[in-house]
């Protein structure tokens, strides 16, 4: 048998940032988030030759293993991902005795595109793994999991948002306290209201990768120093996600588009590098050809960015921003599932 799953990538519509602690933890983080139809995806192929092997498709990269407990993490390149799930599902679920299998993975988009990529595949192959070892995990669990794994047991900056958004799916208000409490909120959005909200988004790939963790980096180092313009912007942005959450709820999506640019200015200042010269021209080219406004998808400094566009102005902004030669327009549609897996016949 072999064991499949896969998860959605999201856009980070508001509140990028104040579900990372120490934010988190002192004000309490809310975040605005859809997933869309781009993914990544897990297979697992149980073996009998004593053997771990892992194959990532999108870096044409293989590690091979024997068949130990504990496989080594002090070498931070590589898969190190799969090499610390494994490492935890082993310890938490298999009595610390060695699997043996291949795992292949692949994901839709490029890794540091703002879409929550390393979050997702995390998911997605603990999802694999739940499949295939049908271990007694709900949504909650996975998505707590994953952040465990990523960001305590692996030790990678960040937040708490992709990993949750990625498990549920769809539109989601969540919200994020001390102690590592967070609260997924659903939101019920009419069909009609999401059609028209991603034909009047237009999905950019700046072609400039980022390494995320030193912007969350320095925005943790920011609050714990109470810089006074981090700080009032990190309450900005949050409170924008709830005016924008009101926004969807009232089928208002022309004020949604105006939320949009406000927290764009908010989220430019609660760190250095969250924007740079290429990423005001991209942004300046969408506003000036109607776009009401956008953002980065992520913690900034290249991946994605979205626009919101309203009536048929999206096809303006799609010729200005292609014209610019720098990245590419990637179609895209909302997607309501979140974490799927399933069993096929090898």
């Amino acid at each position: 048998m072999i064991y499949r799953s896969k998860a959605p990538f999201r856009l980070g519509i508001a509140g990028g940032g104040t579900d990372v602690s120490p934010y988190s933890d002192m004000y309490g983080g809310a975040i605005l988030n859809v997933t869309v139809n781009l993914y990544a995806f897990a297979s697992i192929r149980p073996l009998t030759d004593g053997k771990i092997r892992f194959v990532h498709i999108n870096e044409n990269a293989t590690e091979e293993f024997d068949s130990l407990s504990v496989l080594p993490t002090d070498d931070t390149s590589g898969l190190l991902l799969q090499r610390g799930i494994y490492n935890s599902i082993v310890k938490k679920f298999n009595h610390g005795e060695p699997l043996s299998f291949e795992l292949t993975t692949y994901m839709d988009v490029p890794s540091g595109s703002g879409l929550g990529t390393s979050s997702t595949l995390v998911v997605a192959i603990l999802g694999a793994f739940t499949e295939w070892l049908k271990l007694p995990l709900g949504r909650y669990d996975i998505a707590h999991y994953a952040y465990e794994i990523e960001r305590l047991d692996l030790q990678m900056a960040g937040g708490k948002q992709d990993q949750y958004a990625a498990t549920f799916g769809g539109v989601n208000f969540m919200e994020f306290y001390e102690d590592d409490k967070v609260i997924v909120n659903p939101l019920r959005i009419h069909s009609t209201v999401l059609h028209e909200w991603a034909m009047n988004t237009v999905l950019f790939y700046t072609n400039l990768q980022r390494a995320s963790s030193k912007i969350i980096e320095e925005q943790a180092e920011n609050v714990k120093k109470q810089n006074n313009q981090s700080v009032e912007a990190m309450h900005n942005v949050k409170k924008e996600a709830y005016r924008m959450k009101n926004c969807l709820l009232k089928d208002e999506l022309h004020e949604l588009g105006k939320a949009l640019n406000t927290s764009w200015i908010n989220k430019k200042k609660m760190a250095k590098n969250i924007s740079n010269e290429t990423i005001d021209r991209i942004y300046a080219t969408a506003t000036d050809n109607g776009a009401l406004g956008g953002k980065i998808s992520g913690a900034g400094g290249g991946g994605f960015m979205f626009f919101y566009c309203p009536g048929l102005t999206r096809y303006n902004v799609i010729r200005a921003l292609s014209a610019l030669n720098i990245g590419h327009v990637c179609p895209f549609e909302f997607s309501n599932n979140g974490l799927t897996t399933w069993t096929v016949k090898e």
